[in-house]
């Protein structure tokens, strides 16, 4: 029987971009050039495979299933080292810098001796440059988004210029049960260099909880995870979730101050690797979604205020008179600065669709890539309402 009792009360505090990036993102709230990139980036891309020869055979398939809870072997001290030793090679220490605005970090993995590596999207989410040090190795890599599903929170980087690398081997989600010792690597804390590693147990599988965004004040499930009693630490998310054979059948989802799990309990999560595996695959075939982004990141240059944030003004004459995407600000030389949009105006349609949220805006928009050109619609503050054609610029990862 699937045990698919509900965390109600477990909410994701996202203060873009953040799952489990390290603290330095108080900057978040404020700063006009990464909260814009927030609000409207998109997605960066490219295509690729991973090795499958030490994988094994991995369904497609959400390996979600529970059936009945059952002992598994218990992953003491001594196994501990050996396994965490034999996971090392394969994860990256991922850090990314946000504009001028500050920097953070994560963890990843790596699927192909070729470099292309899966990690969290908030990893990446917001970053305007990346780069993963190979923990085998020591080697540092620039990277680039190769595609991402904001909605499962998976996403594939790849590393440039790299080859011949070790990668983690991948294990089958669907065998995980409750009652089941697991493992947690990650770069806890962001501190870079051999990995931390932590026992935990299988609490609960195919668990749902609600992500709100700081931000924007949109909100997101994420569903199918692995629930853990574990100690996952900020600078985890996105490492690999390994059984006692260090095989990885999950990717750490960890708490940290930009992205906080509000729930009375020490639970931790983690996404099924069959899940993201396949969405991984998705992104190889370019099969682009309203939720899976292929291609270069399209910018605006607006920041779109908070929707629990937007008071009179925003729009004209009050918050509630019009629909659209409130813009708190406009970045220098944007594409929305040279149409002429400004801090107070609302957006409400953008190449012909209609605008009536911040998440409809960001949703639209990622449907077009860098240079294309676009009509965009909006409202000043005294009720006019203007049009113009944009031409879509570069943005960071979204």
């Amino acid at each position: 029987m699937h045990d698919t009792t509900e965390h109600p009360e477990a909410t994701l505090a996202r203060q873009r971009p953040a799952l489990n990036m390290t603290t330095l993102r108080r900057y978040r709230a404020a700063a006009l050039g990464t909260a814009l990139a927030a609000a409207l980036a998109g997605a960066a891309i490219a295509h690729f495979a991973w090795d499958t020869s030490s994988a094994g055979s991995v369904s497609a398939s959400t390996g979600s299933s529970q059936g009945s809870a059952r002992s598994s072997v218990r992953v003491t001290s001594t196994s501990l080292s050996a396994v965490s030793a034999k996971v090392d090679t394969g994860p990256v220490d991922i850090n990314t810098r946000l504009g001028d605005e500050g920097t953070a970090a994560g963890t990843g993995m790596i699927v192909s001796s070729s470099g292309e590596v899966i990690t969290n999207n908030h990893v990446i989410d917001g970053a305007t440059s990346i780069t993963a040090t190979d923990v085998a190795t020591g080697t540092t890599y620039k990277a680039r988004v190769v595609g991402y599903d904001s909605s499962k929170d998976i996403a594939v980087i790849q590393l440039i210029g790299a080859k011949s690398l070790n990668t983690v081997t991948l294990g089958d989600s669907s065998t995980v049960r409750r009652g089941q010792s697991v493992i947690t690597i990650g770069n806890a804390g962001g501190v870079g260099g051999t990995p931390s590693a932590a026992t935990g147990t299988v609490t609960a599988l195919s668990r749902s909880i609600t992500a709100s965004d700081g931000v924007s004040g949109n909100s997101e499930r994420l569903n199918g995870l692995i629930e853990l009693d574990g100690s996952l630490e900020a600078g985890d998310s996105g490492g690999p979730l390994v059984n006692s054979s260090g095989e990885v059948v999950g990717m750490d989802t960890a708490a940290s101050s930009g992205f906080s799990f509000r729930t009375s309990s020490s639970a931790d999560f983690a996404i099924p690797i069959n899940e993201v595996l396949a969405i991984a695959q998705r992104i190889e075939r370019g099969d682009a979604s309203t939720t899976i982004h292929i291609g270069a990141t399209a910018l605006i240059g607006v920041e779109i205020a908070a929707a629990e944030s937007s008071p009179a003004g925003y729009g004209y004459g009050s918050a509630s008179t019009i629909e659209g995407a409130a813009v708190a600000g406009v970045e220098a030389g944007s594409p929305a600065a040279a149409a002429g949009l400004v801090a107070g105006d609302t957006i409400t349609a953008l190449g012909g669709h209609t605008v009536d949220s911040a998440s409809a805006l960001t949703t639209i928009k990622n449907a077009y890539r860098p240079g294309q050109r676009v009509s965009v619609a909006w409202a000043d503050s005294s009720g006019t309402t203007h049009t113009a054609t944009i031409t879509l610029a570069v943005g960071p990862a979204a």
